[in-house]
């Protein structure tokens, strides 16, 4: 596997406080990897920053009193420096934010919805991933006409990754897939996560469940306080004692 997305040294401060702490790691072209560690341990924070959202903040909020935000560090994608780079256009590149719970355009429609996720695409190949993402989630296909905002939480997921696949992505950060969901409705968001890999979209998911993190992935991460404190397998991690007693509450 070639390297595909590396993180190094990442920080980020909001005021004195620091979310994220000199952070480095990498995934590979094709690989499932997640990472893993409580709420507020940083994990939203890294992927905010690796999509353009922290840079986004900075710029908006820059000279206010609630914008002393700090971003320092590198996040490169198939070589390419991402850090300065707004949103729009690291996601033109294919890295593609699923925020947690989805976060639909509440008053539009399902459809409506993922036709968002093609608005830098070719028509013909809009529609034709409209018809993949049916096949892949045909629920989406069943709710097309009904308003997001009425969905449930696996469902609103499922159009956050499909509203994703339809700008195809070359990796999707996924952020906390399985946060809320009853354990039917997870057994079923796994295997399509399973799916989206087999289609050739390398993945990197957080997530505080980490059975079901361990399950899906091929490599994990560990992180506590903003620092990666851990890499490895499922199965080299669950043999550590102190990881998994301290770190993963197994």
């Amino acid at each position: 596997m070639s390297l595909y997305l590396e993180v190094k040294n990442l920080s980020v401060l909001y005021d004195r406080a620091i979310v994220l702490n000199g952070l480095s790691l990498h995934v590979n072209s094709g690989e499932l990897v997640s990472l893993v560690g409580p709420n507020g341990a940083g994990k939203s924070t890294l992927l905010n920053a690796m999509s353009g959202l922290i840079k986004w903040q900075l710029d908006t909020l820059k000279g206010t009193v609630s914008g002393k935000i700090t971003l320092k560090g590198s996040v490169k994608f198939d070589g390419e420096e991402l850090i300065n780079l707004p949103a729009h256009e690291i996601a033109r590149r294919g890295v593609i934010l699923c925020p947690e719970r989805g976060r639909p355009f509440r008053e539009m429609t399902v459809k409506e919805n993922l036709e968002v996720g093609a608005l830098f695409i070719d028509k013909k190949v809009a529609d034709e991933n409209l018809e993949k993402v049916y096949a892949l989630f045909p629920v989406l296909k069943k709710r097309a006409s009904q308003i997001a905002g009425t969905l449930s939480g696996g469902e609103r997921t499922m159009l956050s990754i499909g509203r994703s696949l339809m700008s195809e992505p070359k990796i999707l950060l996924i952020d906390e897939p399985s946060v809320g969901l009853a354990p039917l409705i997870k057994d079923s968001l796994f295997e399509r996560i399973r799916d989206v890999q087999g289609m050739g979209v390398t993945i990197l998911l957080t997530e505080q469940d980490v059975s079901f993190a361990f399950d899906l992935a091929s490599r994990n991460y560990v992180i506590s306080r903003g620092k990666i404190i851990a890499e490895g397998t499922s199965q080299e991690l669950l043999a550590d004692e102190l990881i998994r007693e301290t770190y993963l509450g197994l």
